[in-house]
């Protein structure tokens, strides 16, 4: 009784959060000059505006820089936290690792109205610097959960043969321990970049005149024009996600990676 019952939920469960997506995508081929469903024929009259959209693509490149920029230092901070939780001999482990897992529980407003009050008010910090810190912090869960399932997968014992045969500790690191943290590390960056390039509440929260990311510009558009320019920019962002996740399912292996999270 309860497989049908599972069945049936996960049928509803991918049919909420694909049927918007269908209505998006079919809206952005429209030949139309708003946004309609069915759509007036089909054109890709919309993805040629998105793309000469000056706003848009000015702030595609600020939300790729910060992006980057965030994934860089998360992975920079995750991965060695994530050795010291699992291979060395940190005392409170579970507390470290559930403190560098709290941005998943904590949501993304109070996280930044914390950094509002406590970077830009209290230390008069830039919003760039700001959001960077920001994004940063909530990069974190996927450096050390990723990481940490792709080095749960690992033989701790090819490290020690590694120094038992004469290996330096940094020699056995790099040629041991991050060969086989490198799948993690690739999926962990591949996630955080996409995950921090579409981010909005605390992007919206925290940005300025200066800087402005796509997903929020995108937002301010939408509030002021109904034409069909959004959908397009939308489907590019979402054709873009799908053709990182095939090459890195191609590439890496996603299932073999998430699979040593349940480990």
């Amino acid at each position: 009784m309860k497989r049908p019952i599972t069945a049936a939920l996960a049928v509803i469960g991918y049919v909420i959060m694909i049927v918007p997506i269908i209505f998006v995508v079919a809206t952005a081929f429209t030949a139309g000059s708003t946004l309609r469903f069915p759509p007036d024929g089909i054109s890709v009259r919309w993805f040629g505006e998105a793309l000469g959209y000056e706003p848009f693509m000015e702030a595609a490149l600020s939300s790729l820089e910060l992006a980057l920029l965030a994934t860089v230092l998360a992975l920079l901070i995750g991965v060695p936290a994530t050795l010291a939780v699992h291979r060395g001999k940190l005392p409170g482990k579970g507390l470290v690792e559930g403190l560098f897992l709290s941005p998943l529980i904590v949501p993304e407003l109070v996280v930044g109205l914390a950094l509002f009050q406590q970077l830009m008010i209290g230390l008069d910090l830039d919003n760039f610097s700001t959001l960077l810190v920001g994004h940063t912090a909530l990069m974190l869960p996927y450096a050390v959960r990723v990481t940490g399932a792709s080095l749960a997968l690992a033989d701790p014992g090819l490290e020690e043969a590694a120094r038992g045969l004469g290996a330096s500790p940094l020699r056995a690191f790099f040629n041991v321990t991050l060969p086989v943290l490198r799948p993690g590390i690739f999926s962990a960056g591949l996630l955080s970049l996409v995950t921090s390039f579409n981010n909005v509440p605390l992007s919206l929260l925290l940005q300025g005149r200066d800087f402005r990311t796509l997903p929020v510009t995108m937002l301010d558009y939408v509030q002021q024009s109904y034409d069909p320019m959004v959908a397009a920019a939308s489907t590019l962002i979402l054709a873009a996600t799908v053709v990182i996740a095939v090459i890195a399912e191609r590439t890496v292996g996603f299932a073999k990676i998430f699979g040593g999270i349940n480990q």
